[in-house]
C-alpha cells in the first residue's frame, strides 16, 4: 500500500485542508499561511503569519514590502505552544507552505517530527536543514 492510500494519508490532507482555512485570518496582502501543531490526532496549537501581539494588522509596508516583524504561521503556532500546557514533542506540523530556514530552526527545537506543505517556495534550505535533522518531510501539493 503506497502513502497515498493510507489513513495517515486521508488524515494530513484534512489537517492541510484546515491549516489552508486558518490562513485566511491572516491581514497579510502578499501571501496568507497557516499551521496547526498536531499531537495523537488533537489539534494542540495553530499560528497564521502576521505582526506581534498590540501591534496593527498591517502586514506590509507602503510599497508592498513586507515588514520586518511580521511572525510566520509556524512561529507564531510554536510560541504559541510555550503560553500553554502542551508540548510538541512528537508531534506534525502542517503549514500551506514550505518552512523558512528560521522556522525549520524552531520546528526541530520543538521536537516537531513530522512536518506536512503544501506549497513550495523557492528557497529549500529550511526543508534541506529538517531533513538533515531526521524530520520527516512530506509536501502534499496541489
Amino acid at each position: 500500500m503506497s502513502y497515498k492510500e493510507t489513513k495517515q494519508a486521508l488524515l494530513d490532507q484534512r489537517y492541510l485542508r484546515m491549516a489552508r482555512i486558518w490562513a485566511e485570518n491572516s491581514y497579510c496582502v502578499r501571501r496568507q499561511v497557516g499551521a496547526l501543531v498536531v499531537k495523537e490526532k488533537m489539534i494542540i496549537s495553530d499560528g497564521y503569519n502576521g505582526t506581534p501581539s498590540g501591534f496593527e494588522n498591517i502586514c506590509e509596508d507602503d510599497n508592498g514590502v513586507t515588514k520586518p516583524y511580521v511572525l510566520h504561521a509556524e512561529a507564531n503556532a510554536i510560541t504559541k505552544l510555550a503560553r500553554s500546557s502542551n508540548n510538541s514533542d512528537g508531534a506534525t506540523i502542517y503549514i500551506t507552505a514550505s518552512p523558512c530556514i528560521e522556522c525549520a530552526k524552531l520546528i526541530i527545537q520543538a521536537g516537531i517530527k513530522r512536518v506536512v506543505y503544501g506549497e513550495k517556495y523557492r528557497l529549500t534550505d529550511g526543508i534541506d536543514l529538517l531533513e538533515r535533522a531526521g524530520i520527516e518531510v512530506i509536501y502534499l501539493g496541489d
